[in-house]
């Protein structure tokens, strides 16, 4: 069970639950989408920059069908919620965790008072460049990489019954504290104990339904890991090379699975790294911009600036 102090603040009634209340109405769509039909849009609930974000559990309203452009994971603090997932009935008791893919259709019945969850969003580009923890012979493994590759015909889910088992609820138990008290390197401190969380999922999957990747998701993978592990120099050439297959096969590949080219999956993985050590070091900013591969100054202060709407200096600044 988590802290008293913690379970206390996620309680308390929020604007939205009070409207509610009031008999204001259902779910108000526009704080989640402007699509028609209900995808809910993580531009909507994350700051710009940011990879994952944590939102308590809206109660006591039924949550339409929709579903997200985003990974979600749900934490039941206490109580319990009932979800209605690919027209499968799921009982999310405390303790245990819910993954849903962006394709996954889903619903949610009322929730009481007392029935208190967490919904932590987290996009796509976090696993693109956080992979190195993945197994390719893993459940955890398998729906990353099919979440990965937004495949219009995967729609999957995985319910973790790891009620009472400490290390989980350590580390949700931090990544709440984290969201509650901010702090210096905050959304680094989230993001590795999000890695943590999935280390420790892998230990607990043998109850759960497994489909190993094919192939071409498995070439995906080890290309994820080369510009994890290479992103200073890689090069897409170099890749193909080390995976017998031609530039227009990888290049083909990347874009068909991920739905990003390989040079914009290269320039995220590089931007992280440099509001990494624009944040953890105290490295001059010329170079950090050679050491995460852009020799060119002005290029690097350009398009950092279009992805975090600020300056190198300026980010620095303002996550000292």
């Amino acid at each position: 069970m988590l802290s008293p102090n913690i379970l206390q603040r996620l309680k308390a009634v929020t604007d939205e639950e009070q409207r509610i209340r009031s008999g204001c109405g259902g779910i108000e769509k526009d704080i989640y989408t402007e699509s028609p039909d209900f995808v809910i849009d993580s531009a909507k609930l994350l700051e710009k920059g940011k990879l994952i974000e944590i939102r308590p559990h809206t109660r006591f309203v039924r949550f339409p069908k929709h579903k997200h452009n985003y990974i979600e994971m749900i934490y039941m603090c206490a109580g319990q919620t009932t979800h209605i997932v690919n027209d499968k009935t799921i009982v999310l008791s405390e303790g245990e965790i819910l993954l849903l893919s962006q394709n996954s259709v889903q619903e949610i019945l009322p929730a009481g008072e007392n029935d208190i969850a967490v919904n932590f969003i987290i996009l796509p580009e976090f696993f693109s460049t956080n992979i190195s923890f993945l197994g390719e012979e893993s459940v955890v493994g398998d729906f990353l990489v099919n979440c990965l590759t937004r495949a219009n015909n995967f729609s999957e889910y995985l319910h973790y019954k790891v009620t009472g088992l400490v290390p989980v609820q350590n580390l949700v138990e931090n990544m709440l504290w984290t969201r509650f008290n901010p702090q210096p390197f905050g959304r680094h401190i989230l993001e590795s104990t999000m890695s943590l969380l999935f280390l420790q999922l892998m230990n607990y999957t043998n109850t759960i339904r497994s489909g190993r990747g094919d192939y071409e998701k498995k070439l995906l993978l080890k290309a994820l890991r080369y510009i994890e592990d290479n992103y200073s120099d890689a090069s897409l050439t170099e890749l193909a090379e080390q995976l017998n297959q031609s530039v227009y096969i990888m290049s083909r590949l990347i874009k068909q699975y991920t739905g990003s080219t390989y040079n914009s999956l290269l320039r995220t993985k590089r931007l992280n790294q440099a509001v990494y050590l624009l944040t953890h070091t105290g490295m001059d900013i010329a170079a950090i911009s050679v050491s995460v591969g852009y020799e060119n100054r002005s290029f690097f202060y350009r398009i950092f600036k279009e992805k975090y709407g600020m300056t190198p200096q300026e980010y620095r600044n303002a996550n000292k």
